[in-house]
């Protein structure tokens, strides 16, 4: 039975733990912001260019590193001297006062600022962000972010290099792990609940890191899907598509940026003054820092951009790009640069003081070591807190894709239970990308899903395992055992997908269909007869259509993190109900790709889907994806009906409320995430087909009704017209209620009048 007592408690726990995560630990009393600037324009009085410089200078540590290290002096001497303002790479409340401590001995004694790559968890390792934007939870992802602040600020960490709020519409891009899909609205949201959950309640505040809102602007439209590619968009597709998740984010009090290696349309964006000066620093009025990607600085030399790295330094300081990180432009060129007045003082001193002022805001001038607490290090990171909710967020994260004849929730009564697959026992692959190298220590160690099914069924049933195949590889060796094991078992589950390492930064696949022969193993155990769940891991959308066809259920984990098996086991057996939505479209070929939900018409639209001539169709695919935007499946149904508009006429300054009446008509308590969608029917410019302007996450009791209300407004009807002006224009306008983007339950539509 589905949510039984034990499930219910844990909800009450996490609750409760939620609200204790909400509550910051005590900041110092906090300086106004009157006064930070006063003691930052002291400082700038004193420091000499170098050291001015020194601010705008970060280097990694050699461990760990994720670029190519440019370092080639002695760091801690550098450091000693003024010469470093930030590093990252360094944890541990050990290491980082170590550091800190060389920093003390400069002759100014500005503190270091500490960065990492805290992207999805700590030393608790929760689902990629895909993942997480797949639960549409909002609380969920916040609170995931939350605890990831308090771990790594108990480790000396002050800044983390998170949210991406890229948009990605190319599955073949492989950072689209690292992001929350292919939709402005939900990315938007998505990127003020994981700004707020780092911050917590601001800087200052001893379980508060900074977050970094990246990679600035549009490096999710990498042409091709090839990581680090050029850009090339429009103005409209930048501005409606691409910027407004950074703007959200900005709004939501990010204290700093990223920008990223890619160009747009033909000006890296290190090097862009538009993106960062026009728009970031100037149209939007961004007080924090801007940090360049990981030597994108002296990268803009292999754009062809700058001759070398002394023109790479001027022009990305005047750009706007405050801080080099791994690049060694600035610390070893602008201070000729300055003096010779190719840059101006003015400008170095604006940077130096959007550094200053955050380490002024961190508290780290009145305790340079107020993060570096060993004992509170101890208590906080990685522990059974933590990971329990760590849990809670893999269960929201899974997408039930396919579930015919209700195979699942898996039956209590099967005796035996076959764990099949490369996957079922993997663990590291488990963490997914972006995981921090801790090593593997018992009490952390990623649980698989072989563990989880074993640690939910215990003694009662026999549970069996075959691998069958490695990830990558063409041998079939191991079919034949995994064929046997299968066959004498009630039921199968397997676990197929990407390794860890498939999908991320440099990951990018031109082939995004399952690895290796892994679907031949797939129907070698359908062949068996014998029902079969599917378990697809991995970091994107993945391509699987023989599987998709002809395996009853399906369910998509991506990487869950530390507790993943665990989570995967509750979400089998029905003690929890998976309530996730797909956040990017699932292509059927990559030949589809881009392929998105908010598509344009065209002149020639395809309206029946057996008719494709001489309409924008392909003649050799099928013309809709293979799972779309907002889809996901539930193990109770849920029937949409009642919808009323408050009027079908309004003005600029008036709302429409939009109400209907969900029901749960199965026979399984559970959560449905429902959709508003729009579409302005006539309008100067296109509009999209669809465009998602709201959603609510609403759980319901078998047989309970539950009215949901939007409200449409004048800031959902809003687009940039032919001069580029953000407004609205008179016309009609349909309003769509759906459970995903192509299942829409619900429809009418209003007149927006002059």
């Amino acid at each position: 039975m589905l949510f039984t007592n034990k499930h219910t408690n844990r909800c009450l726990l996490l609750t409760a733990l939620s609200l204790f995560l909400g509550l910051s630990l005590p900041a110092q009393n906090k300086p106004s912001a009157a006064g930070i600037a006063q003691k930052v324009n002291n400082l700038l009085a004193k420091m000499t260019l170098e050291e001015k410089i020194g601010q705008l200078n970060q280097y990694a540590s050699y461990k760990n590193a994720t670029g190519p290290i440019s370092n080639t002096g002695n760091m801690v001497d550098e450091i000693k001297q003024g010469r470093v303002g930030s590093i990252l790479k360094v944890n541990g409340a050990v290491d980082t006062r170590i550091y800190q401590q060389a920093a003390m001995q400069s002759r100014l004694k500005i503190p270091l600022l500490f960065g990492e790559d805290v992207i999805h968890g700590y030393r608790t390792t929760f689902p990629i962000p895909l993942a997480e934007a797949a639960s549409w939870d909002m609380d969920a992802i916040r609170l995931s972010a939350r605890i990831a602040a308090t771990e790594a600020a108990a480790s000396g960490i002050h800044w983390t290099f998170a949210p991406m709020v890229d948009i990605s519409r190319d599955p073949r891009w492989g950072r689209v792990m690292e992001g929350a899909g292919e939709d402005p609205y939900l990315g938007s949201q998505i990127a003020i609940a994981r700004v707020k959950g780092f911050q917590g309640d601001g800087l200052g505040s001893l379980d508060a890191v900074m977050a970094c809102a990246k990679h600035f602007a549009a490096y999710g439209a990498a042409i091709a899907g090839r990581d680090y590619n050029a850009v090339d968009m429009s103005d409209r597709m930048l501005w409606e598509v691409y910027l407004p998740p950074f703007k959200a984010a900005l709004d939501a009090g990010a204290a700093t940026f990223m920008n990223s290696f890619n160009e747009l349309n033909g000006i890296p964006a290190t090097g862009n003054s538009y993106l960062q000066r026009k728009v970031l620093k100037g149209k939007w009025g961004f007080k924090g820092f801007v940090v360049s990607d990981w030597g994108s600085i002296a990268e803009m030399v292999n754009h062809g951009f700058v001759k070398d790295k002394n023109e790479a330094a001027r022009v990305a300081l005047n750009a706007g790009s405050d801080m080099d990180m791994e690049g060694r432009s600035y610390i070893e060129y602008l201070p000729q640069l300055v003096r010779s007045g190719k840059v101006s003082i003015t400008l170095v001193d604006d940077a130096v003081r959007r550094v200053l002022t955050k380490k002024f805001e961190l508290g780290l001038f009145d305790d340079p070591y107020r993060f570096s607490d060993e004992k509170r290090e101890k208590e906080i990171v990685n522990s059974p807190r933590n990971h329990e909710v760590a849990k809670m967020m893999a269960q929201k994260s899974i997408v039930l894709l396919k579930n015919e004849g209700e195979l699942l929730p898996l039956s209590r009564n099967a005796k035996s239970i076959a764990v099949i697959g490369p996957l079922a026992k993997a663990k590291k692959d488990m963490n997914g990308f972006w995981a921090l190298p801790w090593g593997i220590a018992d009490e952390s160690e990623p649980v698989s899903l072989f563990e989880g099914i074993q640690a939910k069924v215990g003694d009662k049933k026999n549970v069996w395992y075959a691998k069958g195949c490695n990830v990558n590889d063409t041998s079939r060796a191991g079919f034949a055992e995994a064929a046997r094991v299968a066959q004498n078992a009630d039921v199968v589950v397997m676990a197929i997908g990407e390794a860890y390492n498939m999908s991320g930064e440099a990951k990018s696949r031109a082939n995004i269909h399952l690895p290796g022969v892994q679907e031949e193993l797939v129907k070698a155990i359908q062949a068996t007869g014998k029902p079969t769940v599917v378990l697809v891991m991995g970091g994107r959308p993945l391509i699987f259509n023989w599987t998709a066809d002809h395996v009853p259920a399906i369910l998509f984990t991506w990487w869950l993190g530390v507790e993943g098996g665990n989570a995967m086991a509750d979400v089998l057996f029905g003690d929890y109900n998976p309530s996730a939505k797909l956040p990017i479209t699932f292509p059927r070929s990559e030949g589809q790709i881009p392929v998105y939900y908010a598509s344009k018409n065209t002149g020639r639209p395809l309206v029946d889907v057996n008719d494709v001539a001489y309409k924008s169709a392909y003649i050799d695919e099928l013309n809709t994806p293979r799972f779309a935007f907002g889809y996901g499946l539930s193990y109770t149904h849920f029937k949409y009906s009642d919808l009323k508009l408050s009027s079908k006429k309004i003005n600029n300054t008036q709302t429409i409320t939009c109400s209907f009446t969900i029901t749960n008509s199965g026979k399984y308590t559970g959560e449905e995430v429902v959709q508003l969608y729009l579409r302005n029917r006539v309008a100067s410019v296109t509009r999209p087909v669809k465009e998602l302007k709201d959603f609510k996450k609403i759980k319901l009791m078998p047989s309970e009704s539950k009215t949901v209300s939007f409200v449409i407004d004048k800031q959902k009807l809003c687009f940039y017209n032919q001069s580029m002006q953000w407004g609205t224009e008179p016309g009609m306008f349909d309003v769509m209620i759906g459970s995903a983007s192509n299942d829409i339950r619900l429809s009418d539509d209003f007149e927006l009048l002059k």
